[in-house]
């Protein structure tokens, strides 16, 4: 049972103290155990978890899955729609009030690798000079997203993109940046569409050294009869 204790404090102001029984000491000093006991099981299933998700597949479902990234898929069927010969038309922008600049070229698409990337091989005019690019675009089915690459007559770099696409799939938004040869990034925006299997367009957008962004380059591909 609990003790009342009285003590007698200055101005003989008399105050009453309850003291725990032993009893009740126990049932705290218990408590503290189970939620100390409780905070380590929680902590212990969390580890857990965390070891098992970092442990490494089984090799057999791995390789099953690999084989299935691997194959070709609806995005890569699109690309496939689009080999073949093409004509082009092209409009260049070399600053925002400028005119643009026209010409004419011509594009071969083909397929690679059993039918997961799409090679272009474009020849044609740019500032006024003979041009030849090639670039490969594929859907990457890890990552979920588009990539592209373009290599030119115009310098020894590999340009890059990545992005994404419509819910059709005919509108796809790339992105990336090259270095400028005299310091700097431009960030570059691309917008591809496949109007139908005989017609695309390439919209490019630039921004220098992170300024307002124009359009530079538009492209548009006719299949060739």
């Amino acid at each position: 049972m609990a003790t009342n204790i009285k003590l007698i404090l200055f101005n003989n102001d008399i105050r009453t103290y309850t003291c725990c029984t032993l009893k009740e000491k126990t049932i705290g000093f218990m408590q503290y155990i189970l939620i100390g006991l409780f905070v380590l099981m929680t902590a212990s299933i969390a580890i857990a978890k965390d070891k098992k998700a970092e442990q490494p597949m089984d090799p057999q479902a791995m390789m099953e899955l690999y084989t299935k990234l691997a194959m070709p898929g609806e995005p890569h069927q699109l690309f496939a729609s689009l080999a073949g010969s093409w004509t082009t038309k092209t409009k260049e922008w070399m600053g925002p009030n400028d005119p643009p600049v026209e010409s004419t070229g011509s594009a071969e698409m083909k397929m690679l690798l059993g039918g997961r990337f799409l090679q272009q091989e474009y020849n044609g005019q740019m500032h006024g000079q003979p041009y030849t690019g090639i670039g490969i675009n594929g859907y990457d089915n890890i990552l979920k997203r588009y990539v592209s690459t373009w290599m030119s007559t115009m310098g020894t770099g590999i340009f890059t993109m990545e992005g994404t696409a419509s819910a059709d799939g005919k509108t796809i938004t790339l992105h990336g940046q090259h270095t400028e040869p005299g310091g700097g990034q431009m960030a570059h925006r691309a917008i591809w569409k496949i109007i139908d299997k005989n017609t695309q367009t390439f919209d490019m957008y630039g921004a220098h050294h992170g300024g307002e962004e124009m359009k530079m380059m538009e492209i548009v591909y006719t299949r060739k009869p």
